[in-house]
């Protein structure tokens, strides 16, 4: 028993010598997969997956830079940049360089309004023009008995207009929030109004964040990016972030520039977002892994450091469209998640979490064609993880006579964007500038519907009246083409 007891004393003093080695070996080899195994959103059944390398990628899709904070068992587990902060520069980005958040500073911002909610200074359920000071929200299709109050914008079911904002370029003024609230200018977007009853449907509305943005600095008596940084910022030590617009000349030797689809740098390095809760927050992975972190853990009732566990089990509590209080809610295959996604001009981001055991990454690049770049990446990660969201979808090829092809082919108006179908043989190709410079390959599911590789969109032909056929394409939204003569 002695000797037993000797060896295996021996034996567990050699595995911790070992260990710490053993396991940074192992971790830095799951990190290289996932470097040179990026997966794409669509496979052919039957057809190996070609490896796919974060740098190819990046040169495939114009994309410069790209950052990677990667949580687990909510802690970062690591975190890894790649490329360029600006083309043409030499200037690497890092992990504490700054991107455009995008539409993720809303979830960020919602805490700050259910922190607001929790002190007594706003409600989630009395009518929003008891808080907006001296300008008022328009009546429209708001009544008395179904009036827009903050619950329905942070889950964009307030029936407000103005789904997103393009931002202001380098030279270009800068309206007021209340100008752009009006549509006014020198504001770039519709003014913001109810167009559909409160409560009745999801329709998401930047616009609708921008109230609630006017509600937060009116009831704080705050600059909104001051109250930000006192609320979350601070508090959760997101050191490299900040919601100020424009970007503070101090920090812009630290961020990111913006780049368009061909990968060129944009005229300024980037734009400004007045619409600050919507869309202005300028951030990290790393520091926006620490926000849904910090979700995580509230929700569970293990930390309050903005939020009690109460409020932010109902920031994640799914209402209309899958979508919480200013941020996404689902269910992959039974496990609770959230997620944000963000779009500025030059800008690309995505947030997923499992709000079961605290996983979760943000990737975040600095080109339009990031979203592509940044889902292979989540993909890689998921296959590493092992989590149930962001799978490759396996798809079979029908076979579709060069007869069938030659009758879609042509050009069709998308609300007012031309789409060009080419075919050579049984081959389609379509060309389309929300798909970048260059054509891609349609591949036949069935006889009239189509994919591609490269992004996510699907393709019908849906023959129309004149005996010819109209493009339907599926994006989030349906649009259809009608084929010009």
């Amino acid at each position: 028993m002695l000797k037993s007891t000797l060896r295996l004393s021996s034996s567990l003093v050699v595995l911790a010598l070992f260990s710490p080695a053993f396991a940074s070996d192992a971790f830095d080899q799951r990190i290289a997969r996932i470097e040179n195994g990026l997966l794409p959103r669509v496979a052919i059944q039957g057809q190996s997956i070609p490896a796919l390398k974060i740098a190819d990628r990046m040169a495939t899709l114009k994309v410069p830079g790209v950052s990677i904070a990667v949580f687990n068992n909510g802690a970062i587990e690591w975190a890894r940049a790649y490329g360029v902060a600006e083309a043409g520069s030499e200037r690497k980005v890092t992990t504490e360089t700054l991107f455009q958040a995008a539409s993720i500073s809303k979830p960020v911002a919602a805490m700050a309004a259910l922190r607001l909610v929790e002190q007594g200074k706003l409600s989630l359920d009395q009518p929003v023009n008891n808080y907006l000071g001296p300008w008022k929200l328009p009546k429209g299709a708001q009544t008395k008995d179904h009036p827009v109050t903050l619950r329905n914008l942070l889950n964009h079911s307030a029936g407000t207009t103005v789904s997103g904002f393009r931002g202001y370029a380098a030279g270009e003024p800068v309206p007021t929030l209340t100008e752009l609230l009006d549509g006014k200018k020198p504001a770039n977007s519709d003014a913001v109004r109810v167009a559909k009853k409160p409560d009745s449907e999801w329709n998401y509305s930047g616009g609708g964040i921008s109230i609630a943005q006017l509600m937060m600095s009116t009831a704080s008596g705050q600059p909104f990016a001051t109250l930000m940084q006192d609320t979350v910022l601070t508090p959760l030590d997101m050191k490299h972030s900040t919601f100020a617009q424009p970007l503070p000349p101090a920090l812009h030797a630290s961020a990111a520039s913006g780049h368009d689809d061909a990968g060129a740098p944009l005229k300024g390095k980037w734009h400004s977002y007045p619409e600050q809760a919507a869309a202005g927050l300028w951030t990290t992975p790393t520091d926006l892994a620490l926000f849904a972190i910090e979700l995580h853990k509230a929700s569970k009732g293990k930390s309050d450091k903005v939020l009690s566990p109460a409020m932010a089990k109902t920031m994640l509590t799914r209402l209309k469209g899958d979508y919480g209080l200013g941020i996404g809610v689902e269910t992959p295959e039974g496990r609770p998640a959230f997620n944000h996604g963000g779009t500025n001009v030059g800008f690309q981001a995505m947030l997923i979490a499992f709000n079961d055991n605290g996983q979760g990454a943000v990737v975040m690049s600095n080109g339009d064609n990031g979203q592509v770049l940044n889902s292979d990446i989540l993909r890689a990660i998921s296959a590493q993880y092992g989590w149930t969201d962001f799978r490759v979808t396996y798809k079979k090829l029908a076979v579709v006579s060069p007869q069938v092809a030659a009758s879609y082919a042509g050009t069709y108006d998308v609300r007012g964007t031309p789409i060009v179908v080419t075919q050579e043989g049984e081959r389609l190709f379509i060309k389309a500038a929300p798909l970048g410079p260059d054509r891609h390959e349609l591949l036949a599911e069935t006889a009239s519907t189509y994919f591609t590789l490269t992004d996510r969109a699907e393709f019908a032909f849906e023959k129309a009246k004149h005996g010819k056929f109209d493009l339907v394409i599926k994006a989030g939204d349906t649009y259809r083409g009608k084929r010009k003569p």
